[in-house]
C-alpha cells in the first residue's frame, strides 16, 4: 500500500540531527495524522470520540520536530514504512488547521483554549525563572510563606538555590520546610499565583528602571564617537540638565584616571586582560 505524500520541512542531509526522545501513544498519534496531512487526516479524526480528539491535538501542538527514523518507526506500528524522508512537524498552527476542517469553530475554540492555557503556563514560568534572583527574592519576601514555597517548587532546582538565601534565614527556613511537606497545590490556587505572577511580576520587570536606562544611556556615550558625543553634550546640557548629569556621573572616561593613585592605576592594569587593554589604548 503506497503511503500519501507527506509535508517534511526539508531533506537537507547537513541540518544538524534532531534528537531521538521517547514518544507516547498520543505523539504517536499526532505522527499519523501528520504524516496524513489535513484533508485525509481531517477526515480520520472525525472517527474519534473528543476525549481522543483532545489528547492527539494537546499532543500535535507541542509536538516540534520528530526525528525521520521515528517517523518511520511510527509508521511501522501502524504496517506502514516511510523512507528517504525528513522530519514532520507538529505546532499549534498546525493542529488548529487541522481541526477547522472538520470541527465548528466554537467547538475548536474551546478545545484549544484548553490547550493553549498550559502552554502559556510553562512559557510563564520559564520567564519568571529568568529573571534575576533579587528581582525574584524581592517578590517573594512579600508573599505569604505558603505561596512562596508553592512558587519555589514550580521553579528550577537551580534558581531555587539562589533565590533562598536572598530570603533572610528565618524565613529561608520557614519556606524550606512547607516545601519539604507540601503537597499538590489546588488548581484554583496555581492559577491565582501565575496570575499574580504575570501581573505584578513580569509586566514591570520587562520594563526598566530609571537608573537601569541612565546605565544603558551612558554604556551608549562610552561608544560614541567623541566628536559626536562633545557635538551632543550642550544640546543635552540644555534640554535635559538633571537626567544628563547623572547619565555622566555613571560613564567612565579617561579623565576619570586622573584622580586614582598609582596603587589603583596598578590594581587595574593587573585585573585587565591584554587584550581590552590595547583596545582601550587605540
Amino acid at each position: 500500500m503506497n503511503m500519501p505524500a507527506v509535508s517534511r520541512t526539508g531533506t537537507d542531509t547537513t541540518a544538524a540531527p534532531v534528537k531521538r526522545r521517547r514518544l507516547r501513544g498520543a505523539e504517536k498519534a499526532a505522527i499519523l495524522f501528520l504524516c496524513l496531512g489535513e484533508e485525509r487526516g481531517s477526515a480520520l479524526m472525525r472517527q474519534l470520540n473528543e476525549v481522543d480528539i483532545q489528547k492527539i491535538t494537546r499532543a500535535m501542538s507541542t509536538l516540534g520536530t520528530v526525528a525521520a527514523e521515528q517517523v518511520e518507526e511510527v509508521m511501522e506500528e501502524f504496517s506502514e514504512t516511510i523512507t528517504n524522508g525528513g522530519p514532520v512537524v507538529g505546532s499549534f498552527a498546525v493542529a488548529e488547521t487541522m481541526l477547522r476542517n472538520f470541527l465548528p469553530g466554537d467547538r475548536v475554540n474551546e478545545i484549544l483554549r484548553d490547550i493553549r492555557g498550559p502552554i502559556r503556563e510553562r512559557d510563564l514560568w520559564t520567564k519568571f525563572s529568568a529573571l534575576n534572583e533579587s528581582v525574584i527574592a524581592n517578590f517573594l519576601k512579600a508573599e505569604h510563606a505558603q505561596t512562596a514555597a508553592a512558587i519555589l517548587t514550580n521553579v528550577s532546582s537551580d534558581v531555587a538555590a539562589r533565590v533562598l538565601p536572598l530570603l533572610g534565614r528565618d524565613r529561608m527556613q520557614e519556606i524550606i520546610e512547607r516545601m519539604i511537606r507540601m503537597e499538590s497545590v489546588p488548581n484554583h490556587m496555581m492559577k491565582q499565583i501565575e496570575e499574580s505572577l504575570q501581573n505584578d511580576v513580569m509586566a514591570t520587570s520587562s520594563q526598566p528602571t530609571a537608573g537601569e536606562m541612565q546605565q544603558r544611556m551612558a554604556n551608549l556615550f562610552n561608544r560614541l564617537d567623541q566628536n559626536l558625543f562633545d557635538e551632543i553634550t550642550p544640546l543635552l546640557e540644555d534640554t535635559l540638565p538633571d537626567q544628563f548629569q547623572s547619565i555622566r556621573q555613571k560613564m567612565f572616561t579617561f579623565d576619570d584616571l586622573v584622580a586614582i593613585d598609582d596603587q589603583g592605576i596598578q590594581l587595574i592594569l593587573r585585573e585587565i586582560s591584554n587584550e581590552v587593554l590595547t583596545v582601550a589604548l587605540k
